[in-house]
């Protein structure tokens, strides 16, 4: 997955203003204990990093 798509992924699951924040200020075990920004930030795969996002928040099936 293209970083620019799971961007606009979060924005719609999220909303534009706080997409960033929550990827900024959520620790999540399904990252090891990690934000999305320090999971990116340490070589994740973006997809890795969304699914982990889905599977934290519940996000539905159809939109994984």
């Amino acid at each position: 997955m293209r970083l620019t798509i799971f961007w606009e992924r979060m924005a719609d699951h999220f909303g534009a203003g706080y997409a960033d924040s929550f990827a900024r200020d959520h620790v999540m075990s399904e990252l090891d204990g990690q934000t999305v920004h320090q999971a990116l930030a340490a070589g994740w795969e973006t997809k890795d990093v969304w699914r982990g996002v889905c599977t934290a928040v519940g996000i539905p099936a159809d939109k994984r």
